[in-house]
């Protein structure tokens, strides 16, 4: 069986198909660039703003064609857009085999075999835990995304992130500095650490502000040349 991937929006969405990627990888399954080759898809969505929303359908829309015109079997959706929208999806797209919630994308391999066995289903919970999970990375070898928090607190006029993703849940130190090691030593010299509000880091698990604390953690690891922070 050979699956293929697509992973629309920002860098977080693609450390989370890494992820998938890499769970997906440990199920012996045969990973391709080709969805006409494909015979499972996996469109890991993004709906940040409409127009993120119209290219994750129309994604969702093109890759259902190769259930007519290709080898695909299974289409699955994940993503933001699977999150927020799963029962007008579920009951509009019938060539979707799947929704996978965000906060439940590592059960990708267990849905995968649902589906596999006949099943058609969505799949949501929320406040999965931020623990270290195989990654299959699709960046060049010598850089790799780091996320640090998931979820936001702001609630912003503009933004449904928070809607989305739930609240502000920072990853232990200890488990973000031994992510990091392994990137290192696989290679990565240069590390982008990701987070919708990165400079709030820590707040929640440790009661103050702890950033500054990991990036100097980060500055000692063999290898490593650039620490690269993005978003807020």
């Amino acid at each position: 069986m050979k699956l293929g991937m697509v992973s629309l929006g920002c860098p977080k969405n693609l450390v989370d198909s890494e992820v998938m990627l890499g769970i997906i990888r440990d199920k012996n399954l045969e990973i391709t660039n080709d969805p006409s080759e494909a015979d499972i898809i996996i469109v890991n969505t993004c709906g940040f703003i409409e127009s993120a929303k119209e290219e994750s359908i129309n994604t969702i829309l093109q890759m259902a064609e190769y259930k007519e015109e290709g080898n695909c079997k299974y289409l699955l959706v994940t993503g933001c857009l699977g999150q927020r929208y799963a029962d007008e999806l579920f009951a509009e797209l019938t060539e979707v085999d799947a929704i996978v919630g965000k906060d439940s994308f590592t059960d990708i391999g267990i849905v995968i075999d649902e589906v596999m066995a006949g099943k058609r289903l969505v799949h949501l919970e929320k406040g999965a835990p931020l623990t270290n999970q195989p990654r299959m990375l699709t960046t060049p070898n010598y850089m790799a995304y780091l996320k640090i928090a998931e979820g936001c607190d702001n609630c912003c006029s503009y933004c449904a992130i928070p809607l989305i993703r739930g609240g502000f849940r920072s990853r232990p130190m200890e488990e973000v500095l031994e992510e990091a090691k392994e990137l290192a030593a696989n290679g990565a010299k240069e590390l982008n650490l990701i987070a919708q509000d990165t400079t709030r880091y820590g707040l929640d698990l440790y009661g103050e502000l702890k950033l500054a604390e990991l990036l100097r953690e980060l500055c000692k690891i063999d290898g490593l040349h650039w620490i690269r922070v993005l978003y807020g």
